[in-house]
């Protein structure tokens, strides 16, 4: 009988990185050896593919002018490459080299259309729209989507200074009248704008600077009038909306220029107005000038256009896509249960939270990769296609339009994760696929389809895994834009990945619970 010490089996694979490597690859080889996984997670980048490219093939946009039906127009595109809209009525004067235009506004009325009460008649009211603007600009040309800097009084945002479409910055709130009249005025130093306010031109507060880029030695100074459509909703609950047409009159005095301006009078410049079949000017604005006092009136608007699709309007079957991809997750985690092979894989890999990561970095790489392929494949397909078929597209950048593929693929991967971690929960895959169903698809049917109000659907897509469809927005929400902000609308109340973030803190501890329970029950 030997007395020696036994020397204890120690297995040839090392802890940590080498035996979960061995444990992904079980995992991997388990999923890739059964055929209906493989094709139903190719048949949801496929289903994604096809019902985006027959929807936008589908999408076939017709305008008119007047009775004449038009290609409709492509946005002009400002300098940040974005789609823009620069329509507005402009009074001003040639300014070369540094100079500044200083008046005061004692004056803002307007009229705004509204939803027709009686057949055939038009309802027009008194009134300006929020974002109404009239103030004093220096634009670099004549063209539309030149350069500009402008600093404005509002209908209801009080001052602000803007620039090159999408800049915004505030200044004092308040509404102008008789009684409360605004001073502004704006400077130029080489390249540098700077715009001010008073109440009583005399004490001057900064609103703001700006630099926009290419302004040209010789500009346009002046002053500006443009009123955006008043939006208004033609369905219940964040249904349908119609932006109609709205009209603003502002009253400048004591206008002063200084610097190398041209003599002479005053020009005026109808910017971006359209045209009618006959070729007269559709909604024109207008000036009228008394004695040194200005009475300017103006429609459009100078910012970011909301008008088109998006790049990502195509994406809309990803939800088919999504759901394919949840059972396939679900099942991947109780099938095992189900044919009791699960006591093999436990005994094989006892450390359990490690199967369960093994399986969640599988099936997160394979649905990532589903939604990788679909959404490369169709955002930039679909989005030609909708061109081709008259339909204008935002454009986006480069760089959003990969980080829009990314995040459908991260949206489908956590997703994935989350409907594996419910599987391991439940050890039953319909209860599984019901309850992501339940947690993600749901909650973002019901919001982007009007079905609840908008309140209630923003705070859905706020606290529900359903807030990573985020992740597929293209067009920023821009506060001093007048637009329909609501999920029917494709926007979100959560920033692209801040709703990823939410899907994957759902997806985090549902796996933490699921490791949980593997550890303290039985196979």
């Amino acid at each position: 009988m030997s007395t020696g010490t036994a020397t204890p089996y120690r297995s040839p694979l090392r802890t940590g990185r080498g035996g979960f490597t061995q444990q992904l690859r079980a995992e991997w080889t388990k999923f890739r050896t059964v055929r209906g996984w493989v094709l139903a997670t190719g048949a949801a980048a496929l289903v994604t593919v096809l019902l985006g490219l027959l929807l936008a093939a589908g999408d076939r946009s017709v305008c008119s002018n007047g009775p004449v039906e038009i290609p409709c127009p492509v946005p002009p595109t400002g300098p940040g490459g974005e789609a823009v809209e620069d329509d507005f009525y402009l009074v001003y004067r040639q300014l070369t080299g540094d100079g500044s235009i200083t008046v005061r506004v004692t004056s803002m009325t307007g009229q705004i259309r509204l939803p027709d009460e009686t057949p055939g008649v038009r309802n027009v009211a008194p009134g300006v729209v929020p974002w109404a603007k009239a103030g004093v600009i220096v634009k670099a040309s004549g063209e539309q989507v030149s350069p500009y800097a402008a600093v404005m009084v509002t209908g209801e945002h009080g001052v602000r200074m803007q620039h090159d479409f999408t800049h915004d910055t505030a200044g004092l709130p308040g509404k102008v009248s008789r009684e409360s009249p605004r001073w502004l005025r704006l400077t130029r130093t080489g390249d540098t704008l700077t715009g001010y306010e008073s109440a009583d031109g005399v004490r001057w507060t900064a609103v703001g600077t700006a630099r926009p880029a290419g302004l040209p030695d010789t500009v346009r100074i002046g002053m500006f009038a443009a009123s955006p459509g008043h939006l208004t909703a033609t369905g219940g609950f964040g249904g349908p909306s119609a932006m109609r047409f709205a009209e603003v009159t502002a009253v400048f005095d004591r206008v002063a220029l200084e610097g190398a301006v041209t003599g002479g009078g005053w020009d005026r410049h109808d910017v971006g107005v359209t045209l009618g079949p006959d070729g007269s000017p559709h909604h024109p604005g207008g000036l009228v000038e008394s004695g040194g006092t200005f009475t300017v009136t103006g429609v459009g608007d100078i910012a970011p256009s909301m008008e088109g699709a998006r790049i990502e309007t195509p994406l809309t079957g990803v939800v088919i896509g999504l759901i394919i991809v949840i059972v396939v997750a679900a099942t991947f985690a109780t099938a095992e249960y189900r044919r009791g092979m699960i006591r093999t894989t436990l005994l094989a890999g006892p450390r359990r939270g490690r199967v369960a990561a093994a399986k969640a970095v599988v099936i997160g790489a394979v649905a990532f990769a589903a939604g990788l392929a679909a959404a490369g494949i169709l955002v930039p397909l679909g989005a030609r296609i909708l061109r081709g078929g008259g339909t204008p597209v935002l454009p986006v950048s480069t760089l959003t339009e990969l980080r829009v593929i990314a995040g459908c693929a991260a949206l489908l991967a956590a997703t994935a994760v989350l409907a594996l971690a419910l599987g391991v929960l439940f050890r039953r895959g319909l209860a599984a696929v019901t309850a992501a169903i339940v947690m993600i698809v749901v909650p973002y049917v019901l919001a982007a389809t009007a079905v609840l109000p908008p309140g209630a659907g923003q705070w859905l897509l706020r606290l529900t895994p359903a807030a990573a469809f985020s992740a597929l927005q293209s067009i920023p929400r821009y506060p001093q834009v007048i637009g329909d902000y609501t999920p029917v609308a494709g926007y979100y109340p959560l920033a692209p990945w801040a709703g990823l973030a939410v899907l994957c803190g759902y997806a985090a501890l549902a796996l933490g619970l699921a490791v949980l329970a593997l550890r303290r029950r039985d196979a």
